[in-house]
């Protein structure tokens, strides 16, 4: 053994599907490492007396086969690749000596410097897997390999290390949600594709922070719809998303939250299919829950609000375009959460007590949530009008209104 140490291990990806892996030894280590096997379709042999809860549900489930009892000379016929990972040294000597006159090969988790492979830091992001391995014995750290393996595979993920497709990419459309504000809080796979977009769509209410990051080759354009001013239409927002996916380019259509939640999102990927062009949806956090919880508001809680229901306030109740039942709102035991609604709040809050909620209900607004001009202000249902005036709340803010509202001040 002595001989081989001296010379670094060689990297190599194995294709295991459907070919016959041993694990021996059904504790925490076979834990980790058999939904890596799974995946890659090995035809995976457990041989232990006894295994884990979770190793035992994936025998349950027919991902492996197991056999119950302790290793046994010859388990390792025409066998691929063993995995020898039991607390009996002497069985994990004997198994690695089978292995070694098969030539198979073998991982030992109790002894690397005896083994005839070993297994890499690996972690996965959008069809790459990443394996760090420390190539020599007596130098090896696994604790260094998985910290490098999770700032490479972060890195990639969130996109702040650049590896954009070449061969391989689709030019198309991805309408990304941008959550909130706080830029920390849009998705990695968001991130990620902003990294690699050739031309970027944005709201107003995405997270500007982000547009700072992107490269110089990057064409940003604004579609920035400001109340009661300035607004790219939406019909020119389709056009342009289509022109620039069909000139062959990666394109994202950044907005605020989610592109499903009042973010007219499936009006444009209407617009794209009717095009020919191919879209992507990436889920963004959507502000009705996120805004509400970094205030310190949960729009459910135990005994308190078992539902919440989330309406656009952007006309008001007596207008003929609502389509917001607000009577059976106002019954409803639940907490209401309202987007788009602070200019018409007063009219909301009368409609609602008018139809039977009680003018003590508490009520929240929640200006800039997460952002660093985050403010909150507090009111009831007979007060929010004249408190939302004084206090000059301004959008984008969300608006609470229930019980909830008063759970993190008693």
């Amino acid at each position: 053994m002595a001989e081989h140490a001296a010379h670094p291990a060689y990297p190599v990806g194995l294709r295991l599907s459907g070919r016959r892996v041993v694990v021996i030894g059904g504790g925490q280590v076979a834990q980790r490492r058999l939904p890596a096997l799974i995946a890659a379709g090995a035809d995976i042999v457990l041989v232990s007396p006894s295994a884990t809860p979770s190793v035992e549900a994936m025998a349950d489930a027919g991902e492996i086969r197991w056999i119950k009892r302790a290793y046994a000379d010859g388990d390792l016929a025409d066998t691929w690749y063993a995995l020898v990972a039991t607390s009996d040294a002497e069985a994990n000597n004997a198994a690695s000596a089978e292995a070694e006159r098969t030539r198979t090969w073998c991982v030992r988790s109790d002894d690397a410097g005896a083994a005839t492979a070993w297994t890499p830091a690996t972690g996965r992001s959008e069809g790459v897997t990443v394996a760090v391995l420390t190539t020599e014995v007596s130098g090896r750290d696994p604790r260094r390999s998985a910290a490098l393996r999770d700032a490479i595979v972060e890195g990639l993920r969130d996109g702040t290390l650049a590896a954009p497709h070449h061969r391989t990419r689709t030019p198309g459309v991805a309408l990304v949600g941008g959550g909130p504000g706080d830029p920390d809080l849009i998705t990695v796979r968001g991130r990620r594709l902003l990294a690699e977009a050739d031309v970027v769509i944005a709201d107003r209410l995405g997270p500007r922070d982000l547009l700072d990051e992107l490269p110089p080759h990057v064409e940003v354009i604004d579609a920035a719809k400001i109340p009661y001013g300035r607004y790219m239409a939406q019909e020119a927002i389709n056009k342009a998303l289509i022109e620039h996916a069909k000139a062959g380019k990666a394109v994202v259509r950044l907005k605020g939250g989610d592109p499903f939640v009042f973010g007219r999102g499936m009006e444009e990927a209407q617009a794209l299919a009717e095009a020919g062009i191919a879209c992507t949806v990436v889920p963004g956090i959507s502000s009705s829950i996120s805004v509400p919880g970094a205030a310190g508001i949960p729009v459910t809680h135990r005994g308190v609000a078992h539902e919440f229901t989330v309406v656009s306030g952007h006309v008001a109740p007596d207008d003929e375009r609502s389509l917001v039942d607000w009577p059976s709102l106002a019954k409803l035991r639940g907490t209401l959460v309202v987007l788009m609604g602070v200019d018409k709040i007063g009219a909301i809050a009368q409609t609602l007590v008018a139809h039977g909620k009680a003018p003590e209900t508490p009520v929240a607004l929640v200006q800039e949530g997460t952002t660093a001009s985050q403010r909150r202000v507090d009111a009831t249902l007979g007060t929010v009008a004249e408190t939302a005036r004084a206090a000059d709340v301004r959008p984008p803010a969300v608006i609470v209104i229930g019980d909830v509202v008063t759970v993190g001040t008693q």
